[in-house]
């Protein structure tokens, strides 16, 4: 069976979980990307074509010259419409292109939600540095279609409105802005997977975030489940948009009790969270996922692990410079706790200060039974290790 992967750049959720997976589920993988030379020097014994994957004209006639598909698959939130649109043209299964376009145009979220009865949150689109005269303050503003945090920002004024839009569209033209009251409240996300029929619910992750006016994420510690009445407000806000089919990683804020959502990302957590769940579950997540794609249905019960604690870390850079110090990769078991460490900037190498996930120097995973014995060995590991950037 032929699956095909679009892709941007590599991506740890496809190298170290999607390829892995496809391969036990012996299918024969195609990577479609434009940017075909970072991953054959990732995973050489892939077929990797070059195409341009934010057209599906493009993907469509790359797939129709080339192998039958079996399967049209994405974990990327840029390419979720593109490939939902390859798979409905090859009477694929797949998720229905404008879910995927509704989730990813955060205006058009808001909109669906608001119509639905679901929820109702001021908003607005900019394509030029104004200030709304009806904008409630604080809010923030953020590109239409971005993500992972990117030049996402909350602002306290007009003032700081046009001063923040007039820098983002500087350096993004012809860009869309939204820009939308500030939602208060515990930021957590939910991880579902489903098959159109069947939606299984994976628990999810309690987020900190950097401090204002930025949202990095910082730390992610897992909830094994929700309180009922949250999940089922964030369900109805998912069924109003149509979310069932595949992987789902949903980030919302819970202020006195009313959960709202405040993106949809339609595909499985990434920032090796999915790495982290796969392990601590048990399942086999990612398989899952891809036979959700093929057409299979999803087993009534997943098996999961009930008994499992988990936190990820991620040490981030304060500041520009050259990272001239920083700990390797390492594995290891302290006190039932399962460790992993993975460095995610190359000592010796400069960067900017991005304000996203970019920003991040590695990642730590670490996994147990007991959340305090998770975080007393988290923070001893964290202790032990040296970061030093220069200007």
């Amino acid at each position: 069976m032929r699956l095909y992967l679009l892709a941007l750049n590599p991506t740890d959720s496809v190298t170290e979980g999607f390829l892995p997976a496809a391969a036990r589920l012996g299918l024969d993988v195609t990577v479609l990307t434009d940017r075909p030379d970072a991953h054959r020097r990732i995973c050489p014994d892939i077929e990797v074509l070059e195409c341009d994957v934010r057209d599906f004209r493009a993907v469509i006639t790359r797939i129709s010259t080339h192998h039958a598909p079996d399967a049209v698959f994405t974990n990327s939130d840029h390419l979720q419409t593109q490939a939902a649109q390859a798979a409905a043209y090859f009477q694929l299964p797949g998720k229905d292109w404008r879910v995927t376009l509704r989730c990813k145009d955060k205006a058009e979220m808001r909109r669906r939600l608001t119509a639905a009865g679901a929820d109702s949150v001021w908003s607005a689109e900019l394509t030029e540095p104004v200030a709304p005269g009806d904008a409630p303050y604080p809010c923030v503003v953020k590109p239409r279609e971005g993500v992972a945090s990117e030049d996402v920002v909350r602002v306290d004024g007009p003032e700081e409105l046009v001063a923040h839009t007039k820098e983002i569209l500087s350096r993004r033209p012809g860009a869309v802005l939204v820009v939308e009251e500030y939602l208060p409240g515990e930021l957590l996300t939910l991880e579902t997977l489903g098959d159109g029929q069947v939606r299984h619910l994976l628990g999810g992750f309690r987020t900190e975030l950097s401090a204002p006016p930025h949202f990095v994420e910082e730390r992610l510690t897992f909830v094994a489940a929700h309180p009922e009445p949250v999940v089922a407000q964030v369900l109805e806000q998912l069924d109003a948009l149509g979310v069932g089919f595949g992987a789902c990683h949903t980030e919302f804020v819970v202020h006195e009790g009313r959960a709202r959502i405040i993106e949809v990302n339609y595909r499985a957590i990434g920032d090796q969270c999915d790495l982290l769940l796969a392990g601590l579950l048990r399942i086999p997540l990612f398989e899952h996922i891809l036979r959700t794609h093929l057409g299979e249905p999803l087993p009534a019960d997943l098996g999961a692990r009930q008994d499992g604690a988990a936190r990820l870390e991620y040490p981030c850079a304060d500041r520009a410079g050259t990272l001239v110090a920083a700990p390797d990769a390492a594995e290891l078991d302290v006190d039932g706790v399962h460790l992993t460490y993975r460095p995610m900037r190359a000592v010796g190498e400069r960067y900017e200060l991005y304000r996203t996930n970019r920003d991040y120097l590695g990642v730590l995973r670490a996994t147990g039974t007991d959340g305090a014995t998770v975080d007393r060995a988290v923070t001893a590991f964290l202790a032990e290790r040296h970061w030093e950037i220069q200007p």
